[in-house]
């Protein structure tokens, strides 16, 4: 991948084709200000700070000093709440209205994000736990081994959730038990941290499959993602990876040249082919309003077929038969067998 610097300094821009990604050397409040105008990023996804002195967290992390890119710039917990406050309320100036943010964070500061979050109009669509492997050890308290993953919207028009991007909506999960959509979005995910001996790396940085399964989630092929603190520069790697556009910003020096570096070497789309591809057979009747006609004529069925198979065998059965899906066939049998017996389901059967 060709790039260029351009005229301002720090800000780099890289083409192929018709993507644009751009990447600033600078601190993202006032960089937001210069470079961004307002409702112009479809996705932010960014790992702040921590302010936890950051700057040896490769030594909690068991990582040898000598791969760790130096210059990290930590934030004086003191200086946090109004720090959170500030770039916050950039990154709710620059999303798009529908656009989404994911704020990865530890517990320490978390209080101060999500007071800053309450200042803003950014609505709060889940509070992810992420589990990982291998927290700090401690031995006069539970180990802590999990982050906050804070995932907010901008009101203005419906989000982006790519509902059945990742599995279809009647696969089945692991040991071939429940829906693996279903467990693919629960809030909280169990994802292991990546290691990479031998090789140079940030502070902290984000696996891969994390940012992959949001990124997947929230936007779309072309859409412009965003990271406030680039970092590894994780984020835009696996951005343009997906065939996105990336941009953010990164304050050291360090970390910015030599990932500047690394991405310039990355193919876009070249991660698309690696993606499970989702089994999606949606119902041709899925989301039409129920007719009266149609349902008595479900009702009428379930209680012919009932009495030759099982509930769940005629759930199945009906869910061909009339094009629903097998939650809307069973939502409907439980509220009309409330209206009739009042019971709430059908445990009768």
């Amino acid at each position: 991948m060709a790039f260029r610097k351009c005229n301002r300094k720090g800000d780099i821009i890289m083409n192929k084709a018709h993507l644009v990604n751009r990447f600033f050397n600078e601190d993202c409040i006032g960089g937001c200000k210069e470079h961004f105008p307002d409702n112009s990023v479809d996705l932010i996804i960014t790992d702040p700070p921590y302010g936890i002195n950051g700057d040896t967290l490769h030594k909690h992390y068991n990582r040898k000093e000598e791969y760790v890119i130096d210059g990290y710039v930590e934030i004086p917990q003191k200086e946090y709440p109004n720090f959170s406050k500030e770039w916050i309320k950039q990154a709710e100036r620059i999303l798009k209205p529908g656009g989404s943010i994911y704020i990865v964070s530890g517990y320490t500061n978390l209080i101060d994000i999500l007071n800053a979050l309450r200042e803003t109009s950014l609505k709060e669509i889940n509070h992810i736990i992420w589990k990982y492997n291998f927290g700090v050890y401690t031995k006069q308290k539970f180990v802590s081994s999990h982050y906050h993953i804070l995932f907010y919207t901008k009101p203005g028009t419906k989000h982006t959730f790519n509902t059945f991007c990742r599995f279809g909506p009647a696969e089945k999960g692991d040991n071939e038990k429940g829906s693996a959509n279903y467990q693919d979005r629960e809030d909280v995910w169990i994802i292991n941290r990546e290691y990479k001996p031998g090789e140079i790396k940030n502070k902290n940085e984000l696996p891969s499959k994390l940012l992959t399964k949001m990124i997947q989630y929230s936007s779309n092929e072309e859409d412009l993602v965003c990271d406030l603190f680039l970092g590894s520069f994780s984020t835009a790697k696996i951005a343009i990876g997906l065939n996105r556009k990336a941009t953010g910003f990164e304050i050291s020096k360090n970390a910015f040249d030599h990932q500047i570096q690394e991405i310039s070497k990355l193919r876009e789309g070249s991660l698309l082919k690696s993606l499970r591809q989702p089994i999606v057979d949606i119902p041709r009747n899925e989301g039409r309003p129920w007719e009266p006609t149609e349902i008595q004529k479900v009702i009428y069925r379930f209680n012919s077929l009932i009495t030759q198979f099982s509930k769940k065998e005629a759930i199945k059965i009906l869910t061909e038969e009339f094009g629903r899906g097998t939650w809307s066939i069973t939502k409907l049998l439980n509220k009309e067998h409330y209206k009739t017996n009042g019971t709430k389901h059908l445990s009768n059967y």
